[in-house]
């Protein structure tokens, strides 16, 4: 009994030893005994200078006790939502920036994106407007009539400008990727169904609620014979934001009576099986996704609920799970503004987002948006002027920013089918973690205090630590032999 308890006080001064005398900050421990297949390590660091960068494993040390470090404790057992994927906006700016660099550049880059390839962040998700957004050169619809006309039929429906820049891009996205999802929200309808007939704010003449709900079917069917699969949609982008160029109002009983009365029997009758997805908007109304689920006609043809973020708490976001846990949650937009705190926007949004949203039950995590000049254009008169892409395009050269690499930090290593795990959290470490088809464990990590943190992330009787400084994130793979 003595010279087991002497081996094991040898054995964890020794592990304590490694841990605090190691050179190389942020670097990681596996234990020996874990039969650990491998384990990476990717480091966002501002006090190193490092972003997004892969660090050197394979220290071998036991589990450090608690009270010495932190534990995030792991259990397979309780499995959560399943992943449908983590990207960008592609909206048209994005995508007129990218069409008009030379092929190569554009090739490299959007390989980088999209690609499986070791040098890919392996974007998975795209959303795109139904129409223009407020980041287009100009509002524009699939349907505009001189003022007085109208198209009950949508004879005249033709996807017109998105031809130009947004439809081949999302070709040749499609042939490095063909599994990529795409989400289409709308900012508004043609001004012709509109009660102001003006493409900001002004609300959808009920009179015109079949004529929509066909402009919606069309679009789907002719990005389809497109070879554009086009797997969800929301009704409404922002639609408690009329101020927006271009911008429609949809309260939440309009929004009901919308698809109870027309978009959801539409889509059955076309034998469309696009999912429908309701308010894309701030978490801070709640109520407003609640209510339109209460509707028992319109919950029917209803998929799930998008959040942005721009308003509310995160975590209100399990309040509607909870009133509906048979619907989807998924988070479909957040800014940067321009010029950007690179790893203060990023300790942001990977706390409120990739950690945040995750935990409470979306499964989309999408940045907006992909890409913008040096001067944030283009965008519609009284459209966002401060909107900061991903990636800054400058003729041919990419500058990668903070929602390139909040993105990164996940899709690189959570791909779709991957399904979030319960994980133990705190407010000074919040992370989330997801197991893979390829059961393998993606732990992420946000070191969320002002003081450097040693931890162990631990999984039954397998284990790995490491340590974060403050504000640093990390991202942890790790597979074990069977």
């Amino acid at each position: 009994m003595k010279k087991n308890l002497l081996s094991w006080l040898a054995l964890h001064i020794t592990s304590i030893f490694l841990v605090f005398s190691c050179k190389d900050e942020g670097e990681v421990y596996i234990n020996k005994n874990s039969n650990a297949e491998y384990v990476e390590f990717w480091l966002s660091d501002e006090s190193e200078s490092k972003i997004f960068s892969k660090q050197t494993t394979g220290v071998d040390t036991g589990r450090v006790s608690e009270g010495i470090f932190e534990n995030i404790n792991i259990d397979t057992n309780q499995i959560y939502q399943e992943m449908d994927g983590f990207g960008f906006a592609l909206n048209g700016g994005s995508a007129m920036h990218l069409f008009n660099m030379d092929q190569s550049s554009r090739s490299a880059l959007l390989n980088e994106l999209f690609g499986d390839n070791e040098n890919s962040i392996k974007t998975s998700y795209l959303r795109v407007s139904i129409g223009a957004s407020d980041l287009d050169e100009y509002p524009f619809s699939y349907n505009d009539l001189p003022e007085g006309e109208t198209d009950i039929g949508m004879v005249n429906f033709d996807l017109g400008y998105d031809k130009l820049y947004l439809m081949p891009i999302l070709k040749e996205i499609i042939e490095i990727s063909p599994n990529i999802k795409i989400m289409g929200s709308p900012w508004s309808p043609p001004v012709w169904m509109k009660t102001n007939k003006n493409t900001i704010g002004g609300s959808l003449l009920p009179e015109y609620y079949d004529t929509y709900a066909l402009y919606f079917v069309k679009y789907i069917q002719s990005m389809k014979n497109e070879g554009i699969i086009i797997g969800a949609i929301t009704v409404q982008n922002e639609p408690l934001h009329d101020g927006n160029n271009p911008s429609m109002h949809m309260t939440s009983s309009e929004q009901a009576s919308f698809i109870s009365q027309s978009l959801g029997p539409a889509f059955l009758q076309n034998q469309i099986d696009t999912k429908i997805i309701i308010y894309d908007h701030n978490a801070d109304n709640i109520e407003y996704p609640i209510s339109v689920l209460n509707n028992s006609n319109a919950r029917q043809y209803v998929d799930g609920s998008a959040f942005h973020l721009y308003g509310g708490d995160i975590n209100n976001l399990s309040e509607l799970k909870n009133a509906h846990p048979d619907k989807n949650l998924y988070f479909t937009e957040q800014w940067v503004g321009a010029p950007g705190n690179l790893y203060g926007d990023l300790r942001w949004h990977i706390r409120n987002l990739i950690i945040g949203a995750t935990r409470n039950w979306c499964k989309t995590i999408i940045e907006w948006n992909l890409a913008s000049d040096e001067n944030q254009k283009p965008h519609t008169e009284g459209g966002c002027s401060s909107c900061l892409g991903a990636v800054t395009i400058t003729d041919n050269s990419v500058q990668r920013n903070t929602a390139y690499y909040v993105i990164a930090h996940a899709s690189k290593f959570v791909p779709r089918g991957s399904v979030r795990l319960f994980s133990s959290s705190s407010s000074t470490l919040p992370n989330v973690s997801f197991l893979t088809p390829e059961e393998k464990i993606v732990t992420i990590v946000l070191n969320d205090s002002s003081n450097k943190i040693n931890f162990n992330i631990i999984l039954d009787d397998k284990d790995i630590h490491s340590n974060l400084n403050a504000g640093a994130i990390g991202t942890y793979i790790w597979k074990f032999n069977s």
